[in-house]
């Protein structure tokens, strides 16, 4: 099967080869299938109620602690929990946001993005039809792989930007107070929490390359976004058992929350580092598993 989806029963003569596609041109024709992608996924409700969701739960819980105050700190919590003093500043809630939704949350949203791309067309039918014109397998895979990328991306910028709007509406434009009490200027915070949003963003990326490598493989939609749940929540499971020691620090999840270092004082960057590190291998290894198995995958019977 060629990579752009057409069949032919006898192989074509050295005069009716086609060229081979230049650089150019295949970067031009990324970006009529973004542009393509992009068109097809907005105007969808449920790119709008996913990207919503996002926005709607760090407004619940200001509401929440605005409400009910914020919860004394338990006995081994952590000392970058910023959950314990969330009402402290509005600046704080961004990162209690993040704090609370990044280990599932976002999860989900990441795997509803990824999860989604190719399942989803297989499943309605599309998929055939846009195989069934003249276009690199790659460069649809890599379309789709951006366009669910950049809405991940959305979305993680989204929780923080609400916990800062709702936030400062609720508790004021002070200093941040960190779980340790030490304080950092607006200023200063705000420069930690755009780092700190950056790394959730990337940090996630191994989840959604397994949800795009799902998609690839499967016709469910539920299948790919629950695999790739799944393989977050059993990343966690893992790295909450002490007995594993060391091995638990090349799990997908184990640096997730390793952006707390920033707060630190002395900051922490290792931890972060190594999180960022950690991700390379799985999102190498799925994204090629991705692109191995869709470029070769019968579509079109």
């Amino acid at each position: 099967m060629s990579e752009s989806g057409w069949y032919s029963h006898k192989p074509p003569g050295p005069l009716l080869m086609r060229p081979v596609p230049s650089s150019q041109s295949r970067l031009a024709e990324l970006r009529r299938l973004v542009a393509l992608e992009l068109r097809t996924q907005l105007p969808r409700p449920r790119t709008w109620l996913t990207l919503g969701f996002a926005a709607l739960v760090p407004l619940l819980i200001t509401a929440a602690f605005a409400v009910g105050g914020a919860p004394t700190a338990a006995q081994g919590a952590s000392e970058t929990d910023f959950l314990l003093v969330a009402t402290r500043s509005g600046l704080d809630m961004p990162l209690a946001a993040l704090s609370a939704m990044a280990p599932f949350l976002l999860v989900v949203l990441v795997s509803i993005f990824a999860g989604e791309t190719l399942s989803g067309e297989a499943s309605s039918g599309r998929l055939r039809a846009l195989l069934a014109r003249p276009v690199s397998r790659s460069s649809l895979l890599a379309s789709k792989a951006l366009v669910a990328t950049g809405l991940s991306v959305v979305a993680c910028i989204e929780v923080t930007v609400a916990g800062l709007a709702s936030g400062v509406a609720a508790f004021g434009w002070h200093r941040v107070v960190t779980p340790e009490l030490v304080s950092y200027s607006q200023g200063a915070s705000l420069e930690r929490i755009v780092l700190s949003t950056g790394y959730v963003a990337v940090a996630l990326g191994g989840v959604g390359a397994f949800a795009l490598f799902v998609s690839t493989v499967t016709d469910s939609v539920i299948g790919a976004v629950g695999a790739g749940i799944g393989f977050a929540l059993l990343s966690e499971i893992l790295d909450s058992i002490p007995a594993l020691g060391s091995l638990r620090d090349g799990l997908p999840t184990h640096y997730l929350l390793a952006w707390g270092g920033l707060f630190l004082q002395p900051a922490q960057l290792h931890p972060m580092l190594a999180g960022l590190l950690v991700q390379v291998p799985y999102i190498g290894l799925f994204s090629a598993g991705a692109w191995w198995w869709f470029t070769r995958k019968d579509v079109l019977s």
